[in-house]
């Protein structure tokens, strides 16, 4: 029974605060959970803007994503969240084409191959896989279907699993690209249960692994099709702009510019305080933002607040610097890579043509980029408000790897991605062709595919959950992506409030 049908358990929401520490989507969505159910919501964000990894910024005049940029449609649940925010009728699907890969020895640039997962192919003869790893690789390969079935096993390890069966070219050339540019991992760390679902199993039924994958590829025929990712007309700023007006149409104070820095617990009360964030010139002084709608955003200063309840939706260092002390048995991870998305507006006719589709994947190692995205030839309403000019993003960073542009500064970051972007699409491009560039930096969260994380994130859940009042959500115990993000955050704010409203 929800609170809207019975007068009790109304009541009791009503009596609750719930603070949520972070402005990210998992903070908003978390926030929304509890606000629809009639519960007072306190949103902290210590930057001047909300949505965390979604961030916008204009270029030219051209509104632009220079973080997430699409949704995975895999579960529904971000699809789901866009059209209860009335944004279904602005959803695109990519163009361009595929992506290729760049930086292969020995070889000229070429398109990914169609047909494989993950890199993986499913007929290593086929035209565009032999060129990207040679007739070597391809004989390599093909020993994967001589192999006797007695020496097919279980095989956590993707990238073990790919060397095994395919060789290391394919592993090489064809799958650690894939997992760099989507995991930002590599492939030996990549739990192939969690990556590839159900590749163990059809390996085991077929007898080698390009089997196991043509055999995946069938069953996926008879399903509706669809683009593995969507976007936003206009941007995914928009998702964090509807999810903004919806809170406040809850009656929920976003403040921005204001961290927490402390979390201190009483009883069944907890006391949360604030202070102006460094990082946020000019929001230490209280005030309000007008909104298009009337309402506002409120900038708070120093103070304390009391809550009944907190979930904590910040990155991991932060979001440990405030429940280490709450929290008992709460595992450790390892280091989250950091990564720089470099995103160029160029004067460069010579892309009309998009000469390297919706974008390209590196071979490890080959360049100090990891990937590039273009986006006016993937994002039609880019392509529109670019008008005849493009605009290209390029990323740096991987696992175990600091970004080439950590040490530098702004104007030799922005010329390292224009040689990049030169190198990766084909096309000399001159200094004199950049008009403008935004530079982003982001801690990106361990992905779930990782070896053992799934079992680190239920571990540090349990823990959570064990402290009342408490929730904690983000892409650190979620996983990266919205696809994971958003129904992580629908959960735990479903048990919190669950305990909230019946003890």
């Amino acid at each position: 029974m929800t609170p809207e049908h019975s007068p009790e358990l109304a009541a009791r929401a009503a009596e609750q605060h719930v603070v949520v520490i972070g402005g990210g989507i998992g903070g908003l969505v978390a926030a929304r959970e509890c606000a629809k159910v009639g519960m007072r919501v306190t949103v902290l964000e210590a930057a001047s803007t909300l949505g965390g990894s979604i961030r916008s910024a204009q270029l030219g005049g051209i509104v632009v994503d220079v973080g997430a940029e699409s949704f995975a449609t895999r579960g529904g649940h971000v699809r789901a969240l866009v059209d209860e925010l009335g944004l279904g009728d602005e959803v695109v699907a990519p163009q361009g084409g595929g992506a290729w890969l760049s930086g292969i020895p020995d070889a000229p640039d070429a398109p990914l191959p169609v047909g494989s997962l993950l890199g993986i192919p499913a007929n290593p003869f086929q035209d565009d896989v032999r060129r990207i790893i040679g007739w070597r690789g391809a004989w390599r390969a093909y020993m994967d279907r001589l192999r006797p079935p007695l020496t097919i096993g279980h095989e956590r390890s993707l990238g073990r699993l790919v060397s095994a069966r395919m060789g290391r070219r394919v592993h090489d050339r064809l799958v650690a690209p894939v997992t760099a540019g989507v995991y930002s991992a590599n492939p030996d760390d990549v739990d192939t249960d969690v990556a590839a679902p159900g590749l163990n199993a059809a390996l085991t039924r077929v007898g080698s692994l390009s089997g196991a994958v043509g055999l995946l590829a069938a069953e996926r025929k008879g399903k509706a099709p669809g683009a593995a990712v969507l976007g936003i007309r206009g941007g995914m700023g928009r998702l964090v702009e509807a999810l903004r007006n919806d809170l406040l149409g809850y009656g929920v104070e976003v403040h921005t510019g204001v961290q927490a820095t402390r979390l201190d617990r009483d009883g069944k009360n907890w006391t949360v305080q604030t202070a102006p964030a460094e990082d946020a010139p000019g929001e230490d002084t209280p005030g309000e933002d007008a909104t298009a709608d009337g309402t506002t955003v409120v900038r708070a200063t120093s103070e304390s607040l009391t809550a009944t309840a907190v979930i904590v939706a910040t990155a991991e260092p932060p979001a440990r610097q405030l429940i280490d002390a709450h929290v008992s048995g709460l595992p450790t991870s390892s280091a989250a890579p950091e990564i720089e998305i470099i995103t160029l507006l160029l004067d460069a006719p010579e892309l009309d043509t998009a000469p390297r589709g919706s974008g390209v994947l590196t071979v490890p190692g080959s360049h100090t980029a990891k990937a590039l995205t273009h986006s006016t030839a993937k994002w039609g309403w880019v392509r529109d408000a670019a008008s005849d000019r493009h605009l290209v993003r390029v990323s740096f960073g991987s696992q175990g790897e600091a970004a080439a542009t950590a040490t530098l500064d702004d104007a030799a970051a922005a010329q390292l991605a224009l040689t990049e972007a030169s190198a990766l699409v084909g096309v000399p491009l001159q200094p004199q062709q950049l008009l403008e560039f935004h530079r982003a930096r982001y801690v990106q969260a361990q992905p779930t595919s990782l070896i053992g994380a799934a079992e680190r994130r239920a571990a540090a859940r349990a823990a959570i959950a064990a402290v009342p009042g408490l929730g904690v959500v983000g892409a650190w115990l979620a996983g990266t992506g919205l696809a994971q993000v958003i129904p992580d955050a629908v959960a735990e704010a479903d048990r919190l409030r669950g305990d909230l409203l019946w003890d």
